[in-house]
């Protein structure tokens, strides 16, 4: 069974709004999107542009990087579920970041007395 990103994306904004205690309604109005589309969105029947994306977390007061984080990590469960129940092998050997094209992480992030040369 694989995974569909667009529904642990659904899941996740449908928490999150579910949280706050807000509707459909107001969340899709403050978006700017309809009513109807949201929704498909949260049950994982639509693909979410970046743009709609963007919208969504806007309305939600939520930063988008939040959002994609947080389904990382869903997505990232379910496939050590679905790796177990194929009773594949789950390689816990990070891929060196320069192997797939990003430049790595650093140790800590650069305070502004860093950049200022202080």
């Amino acid at each position: 069974m694989m995974v569909l990103l667009r529904h642990l994306l659904g899941d996740v904004l449908r928490r999150l709004r579910q949280r706050q205690g807000r509707t459909l309604r107001e969340v899709s109005a403050d978006a700017r999107v309809s009513l109807g589309y949201l929704s498909e969105v949260e049950r994982g029947q639509k693909e979410a542009s970046s743009e709609l994306l963007s919208s969504i977390c806007g309305a939600l007061g939520v930063p988008l990087s939040q959002v994609l984080r947080e389904v990382s990590d869903q997505l990232a469960l379910a496939e050590l579920q679905e790796a177990a129940l194929l009773g594949d092998a789950v390689t816990t050997d990070p891929v060196p970041a320069q192997e797939l094209g990003i430049a790595p992480v650093p140790d800590r992030v650069p305070q502004v007395a860093d950049m200022a040369g202080v």
